[in-house]
């Protein structure tokens, strides 16, 4: 972060803002956060928050940074110095509450924003959502008792295009109620970037337990979710069956494809957790063992994957995943998989996975 703004009347005109800070001008003015390119490359970054004390928190990119307040007025601030390419996930914490940034329109959930910098690629297809809006949901609901995950969870079904391949995605509660993947995908089939396909959003009750590389999960989907999505009456292909998963779910949607071939064939996977090993998520730190983790070492035994079609992406600022993820990409195409790799202009962080999840699903399908 920059040091504090000059004290003049116009401290932040290179921003786009007039007036002193905290005066009623400024404030009408003022809106989502403002970049300006940074001494040696990059950006400095304006944010805002009117009224007590706070601090931004981001997602997985950067530290928390405290806010300073301009002289006596209500005007907090920060100007933060982020790197070329980067799409970030932010809210303001303040007074013990997180909130989302009340002058930037583009919100994932209530308390949430997602900034990014001009070079950042685009989105498209994905609306701007604001803070206070409610995303639309599929009408059509499984409740899902499943014998052997135990408990109830609901999962929503939603034919796009009509309906067609089965497009499972993990962590569907996320891509419900913080992303609008129901409206971007809509988008990208009505523009007919991709085939019509039918979306089963599958909520995790406990990730670490369900997205090891262990097989409960996938006889679970297997056996007793696929028969009840071919039961509601949506047009639903299961033999094109895509899995897209981030993070852990990513992870899980490889082991599936490595342990459940005749079920899935095709992944979309952002920022897979490729650390993981069995008891790696006690360590202090996760992700200093070996590089590519269970996965890597499975595939080090060169399985036939000739069947598989996989997309690889992981944000351009995860350094530490990066080693992690590279191995299991090339030892992936080396068993014979048919690879896709890419990288977002993001961190650890599902704001900059969006356009990958929707640009993967298509290339899984073509």
């Amino acid at each position: 972060m920059r040091g504090p703004a000059a004290d003049r009347e116009d401290a932040f005109a290179e921003f786009g803002l007039p007036g002193r800070p905290g005066t009623d001008e400024f404030w009408a003015a003022a809106g989502t956060p403002s970049s300006v390119p940074a001494d040696g490359g990059g950006w400095v970054t304006l944010f805002l928050w009117r009224g007590s004390e706070a601090s931004i928190e981001f997602e997985s990119w950067s530290e928390p940074v405290p806010l300073r307040r301009w002289g006596d007025t209500d005007c907090w601030y920060a100007e933060v110095r982020m790197p070329a390419r980067l799409r970030a996930t932010y809210r303001f914490l303040a007074g013990g509450a997180a909130y989302a940034d009340p002058f930037n329109p583009v919100g994932a959930g209530g308390d949430r924003s997602i900034a990014a910098t001009p070079d950042a690629p685009a989105q498209p297809h994905w609306p701007a959502v604001g803070a206070a809006d409610v995303l639309p949901v599929p009408r059509t609901r499984i409740r899902w008792a499943s014998e052997r995950l135990g408990g109830r969870r609901t999962v929503r079904v939603h034919p796009v295009g009509g309906g067609g391949p089965v497009v499972l995605l993990l962590d569907g509660d996320d891509w419900l109620y913080l992303h609008p993947a129901m409206t971007a995908f809509d988008s990208a089939v009505a523009g007919g970037e991709m085939p019509a396909v039918t979306l089963v959003f599958l909520p995790a009750k406990d990730r670490e337990a369900e997205f090891g590389c262990g097989p409960v999960l996938w006889e679970a989907v297997r056996d007793e979710l696929l028969p009840l999505v071919a039961e509601v009456g949506v047009p639903a292909d299961r033999d094109r069956l895509v899995v897209a998963g981030q993070s852990l779910g990513g992870l899980s949607a490889m082991y599936a494809a490595l342990e459940f071939p005749d079920l899935v064939s095709r992944v979309a996977c952002q920022s897979g957790a490729f650390w993981w090993t069995p008891g790696a998520m006690d360590l202090a730190d996760p992700l200093g063992g070996p590089v590519g983790g269970a996965i890597a070492a499975r595939l080090r035994d060169r399985p036939d994957l000739s069947g598989l079609r996989v997309a690889f992406d992981v944000g351009e600022h995860e350094t530490r995943m990066l080693p992690h993820c590279e191995l299991v990409e090339t030892r992936a195409e080396q068993a014979g998989a048919t690879v896709r790799v890419s990288r977002s202009a993001s961190g650890h962080d599902r704001a900059g996975w969006r356009h990958a999840l929707l640009r993967d699903v298509a290339w899984a399908l073509a």
